[in-house]
């Protein structure tokens, strides 16, 4: 009686291997896990959840607007960068100059526990600059859920 090289039955094997396809799976859950947070744009602000339904505006999450957020109290940031309030004004100045009609306007994203004192300075600095459209973002309050929308 002969033995058979290698030990195993040399046939076919009928049945997927799925190990090498959940491998790569969890390597790809794991790269969207580590990416996720840096696609958020701006500054992430607790911002007011008691406003009755706002309208939405879409102009807010584009790349080209411009979305001021005050975290807190003497914290100024236009998009992820922060900003002196000293040179807020020229900030955006700059980024205004290139816009037409309905596409000036400045989004203020203020924190909850941020002074009344400290936005509207943020206001008349956004009105110094020349632009007249300023959208205030809070939280829409929903049946189910919450989403953001902007009240100008």
């Amino acid at each position: 009686m002969g033995m058979q090289a290698g030990g195993g039955s040399g046939g076919l094997q009928s049945e997927i291997n799925v190990t090498p396809m959940v491998d790569i799976m969890l390597v790809i859950l794991i790269i969207f896990m580590v990416i996720t947070p840096f696609l958020q744009q701006g500054i992430t602000v607790a911002i007011p959840r008691d406003l009755n339904n706002p309208e939405v505006d879409p102009a807010i999450i584009k790349e080209s607007s411009v979305v001021i957020s005050i975290p807190e109290d003497n914290e100024f940031y236009i998009g992820k960068e922060r900003i002196d309030k000293d040179s807020l004004k020229s900030e955006i100045e700059s980024r205004m100059k290139d816009k037409q009609g309905d596409e000036r306007i400045v989004y203020i994203k203020s924190g909850v526990g941020v002074s009344y004192g400290n936005v509207v300075e943020v206001i008349n600095l956004i009105r110094q600059a020349g632009v007249d459209q300023i959208g205030l973002v809070a939280d829409r309050k929903k049946k189910g859920g919450s989403e953001a929308g902007a009240a100008q």
